[in-house]
């Protein structure tokens, strides 16, 4: 019986290993404003430019579920009668409908500059070369 516990324990935390190392591979690097600026104010290699690429890339989907977000209250709010009168609908409906506008604007920007860092990235050397010190 303790056999087959500290087997299963084992392939269990196996497991949960190679899910957070996944999970860590797959989601992107948070990268505080102060590193993103310091990163592309010293951005040389493609490395650099493909990190500043994926940051861009990931805000842009966080600007994209925002505006979805804001978009499903926008139906809510519709589908209420209560607050879909005229002296609610400026304050609430409009205000969703504004930030449709706002988040969808940041994930094309975001995009953008995603774009322009991938091509940057290509035009990049891979590593700079050895100055020899």
């Amino acid at each position: 019986m303790k056999r087959t516990i500290v087997f299963l324990s084992s392939a269990v935390l196996a497991l949960v290993f190679f899910a957070s190392t996944s999970q860590a591979q797959q989601s992107p690097e948070k990268l505080s404003n102060q590193q993103l600026n310091t990163l592309i104010a010293t951005a040389k290699t493609s490395a650099d430019h493909e990190r500043i690429a994926q940051y861009f890339q990931a805000k842009a989907l966080e600007y994209q579920a925002e505006a979805q977000e804001h978009e499903k209250m926008i139906a809510a709010y519709k589908a209420n009668p209560v607050v879909s009168n005229d002296k609610n609908r400026t304050a609430t409906i409009g205000h969703c409908e504004y930030f449709v506008e706002t988040f969808d604007a940041l994930a094309a920007n975001s995009r953008q500059l995603a774009a322009s860092h991938e091509r940057m990235a290509q035009e990049a050397p891979a590593k700079l070369p050895a100055t020899g010190k």
